[in-house]
């Protein structure tokens, strides 16, 4: 069983940046590295994804803002979020999948509001 933490949420102005981290109790080698978000009375969507090869994908609404990447040495996946917007309000949750196998965190809240 792996346990996730994530951190790096707040509260950010328009146009600012943040950097969230996934830290897994284990190693992350091996599995795919997924971020999701949640808004209140939204369903979950997938955000950005890096692959045990470091192949990266990204929501259209995300492309060219956030950058996924992941530190196998540390048990650790990043999501780098610049030009935040008030629509990438959410609860940002990491989740490793390597079939048959998820786990996810808690996630953190990310807030852009002026």
């Amino acid at each position: 069983q792996v346990q996730l933490v994530e951190s790096g949420g707040g509260l950010v102005q328009p146009g600012g940046s943040l950097r969230l981290s996934c830290a897994a109790s284990g190693t992350i080698f091996g599995y795919t590295v997924n971020w999701y978000r949640q808004a209140p009375g939204k369903q979950r969507d997938l955000v950005a994804t890096i692959t045990t090869t470091d192949s990266t994908n990204y929501a259209d609404s995300v492309k060219g803002r956030f950058t996924i990447s992941r530190d196998n040495a540390k048990g650790t996946a990043y999501l780098q979020m610049s030009s935040l917007k008030p629509a990438d309000t959410a609860v940002y949750i990491c989740n490793l999948h390597r079939a048959p196998s998820d786990y996810w965190g808690q996630g953190t809240q990310v807030t852009v509001s002026s």
